[in-house]
């Protein structure tokens, strides 16, 4: 069997990677080990910016609709309600950024909208398919499985995880730290006796104890615990463990929990692969980048991996542009996810609070070889930023950017004449952009920037248009 991409891992990264394939027509196969889509809430927090890129891919509504907001903290003591804690600083929505919070959604049913939607687009899972070895040559891969047979593919994707096979088959190792050594229960449980209005906090009642924490998952009737044990402690994942520290650090009674749906252990770590690309083959998610949780910033991260790479991988295999283009994934992605990396460990370690830097609206590739900013006097936005949402000559700016294309935008000055695979979009001056020429990437960044056309024409032809 053969294929143009083949993806390894059929999470958040993987999915959101075949959906952006499959819309620009190239011919993709996800592989997934398991037997099925993963069934815990782990990666549970979407952040503004991966709002924006599910509005591009199509699957918006349905995650607007599957979720809802973060509830407001609850601190107890013994048994009583002693005050408030709020896990955000607020923020406003405004015109060029419509997603102002967190909005929240359990990985297992994000997992879901987004293979519902890759297999609206023609895309395809096989299931119970384990790589185990590769092998590659000038003209593409080819993976072995566990269970036999293998495909083969001009390209591969390792979106399989923290403890990648691919990864370990290239031999490419995984730089970091240990976060904290304590590990840490995360279970989706059935529980009676507490309020769905707030994510319920228990502080640790003695030396030696650690937090407990409940939080109601939204669209759900599960609550998500959360407990931390001290290092060395074997974590008990059954019911009956379950039950033992939710009654041990809080006011209910061990029958409260009535059922666990699913449940994990861990030690928070933060790691990055030495590099994201051997040859024909990528890293993505967290086969390339492993989080702390506490942050909210690990699945966020991944799923804009994956949007960086879709459209890189359709312009050299469906419109020909040369193979340079995909040295600036690497290029582009590997300081992103390490900055990133160092925020979730800032905020779990209480250093910094969630707030502006976790939303992901400030990240950009300024520092990019695909970036050219050619003005003589550029305002706060500039060429390699994220392209602000707005209504310019009375079209809204992400509807217009919707979709596998690039977009020019001509604001206060003259639209030269493009492709007709170049949306243009006209209007006067604004706040946002001020004015100029604004050539907007298909993942939404400001790839080049202009007071007059010239040099756009090279830049086009780089891109291949």
């Amino acid at each position: 069997m053969s294929t143009d991409v083949l993806i390894v891992g059929a999470g958040p990264t993987g999915l959101a990677l075949g959906i952006d394939l499959a819309r620009r027509g190239v011919d993709a196969l996800v592989v997934e080990r398991a037997g099925e889509l993963f069934p815990g809430s782990r990666g549970k927090g979407i952040q503004p910016r991966t709002m924006e890129v599910f509005d591009d891919l199509g699957v918006l509504d349905a995650i607007h609709a599957a979720g809802g907001g973060y509830p407001v903290g609850m601190i107890w003591q013994n048994g009583q309600r002693v005050g408030e804690h709020r896990m955000f600083d607020p923020v406003e929505a405004t015109e060029d950024s419509p997603y102002d919070e967190p909005w929240m959604v359990p990985q297992w049913r994000t997992q879901r909208i987004l293979f519902d939607r890759l297999e609206e687009l023609g895309g395809k899972v096989a299931f119970g398919l384990e790589a185990v070895g590769l092998a590659q040559d000038e003209d593409g891969v080819t993976v072995r499985f566990a269970a036999g047979g293998s495909v083969r593919a001009r390209y591969v994707v390792a979106a399989d995880g923290g403890r990648s096979a691919v990864r370990r088959a290239l031999g490419i190792g995984m730089t970091g730290e240990t976060v904290d050594p304590n590990p840490t229960l995360v279970a989706d449980a059935r529980i009676t006796g507490l309020d769905r209005d707030n994510w319920h906090i228990f502080p640790p009642r003695g030396e030696g104890d650690g937090f407990l924490a409940i939080c109601p998952l939204a669209g759900t009737e599960d609550f998500q615990v959360t407990a931390q044990f001290p290092e060395g402690s074997s974590v008990d994942l059954s019911l009956e463990g379950v039950r033992k520290v939710v009654a041990a650090r809080s006011h209910l009674a061990p029958e409260d929990v009535t059922e666990v749906r699913w449940a994990s252990d861990f030690r928070p770590r933060a790691a990055l692969a030495d590099r994201l690309r051997d040859g024909r083959v990528f890293l993505a998610g967290d086969a390339a980048h492993i989080h702390s949780p506490a942050g909210g910033q690990g699945l966020n991260t991944s799923v804009q991996d994956a949007y960086n790479l879709g459209w890189k991988l359709g312009a050299v295999l469906r419109d020909g542009v040369g193979e340079a283009l995909l040295e600036t994934y690497e290029e582009e992605r590997r300081p992103v996810a390490a900055d990133m990396l160092g925020l979730s460990t800032s905020v779990h370690r209480g250093e910094v609070r969630r707030g502006e830097a976790t939303r992901q609206l400030g990240l950009g590739y300024r520092e990019s070889s695909l970036t050219a900013e050619t003005r003589q006097a550029p305002a706060a936005l500039r060429a390699g930023d994220r392209a602000p949402d707005g209504t310019l000559g009375g079209v809204r700016l992400f509807d217009a950017f919707r979709g596998p294309h690039w977009t020019l935008l001509a604001v206060g000055v003259e639209a030269p004449e493009l492709p007709g695979s170049v949306g243009v979009v006209r209007g006067p001056a604004q706040e946002s952009y001020g004015a100029g020429l604004f050539l907007v990437r298909p993942d939404g960044y400001v790839g080049w920037a202009g007071d007059t056309a010239d040099g756009l024409p090279r830049y086009l032809a780089r891109a291949g248009l």
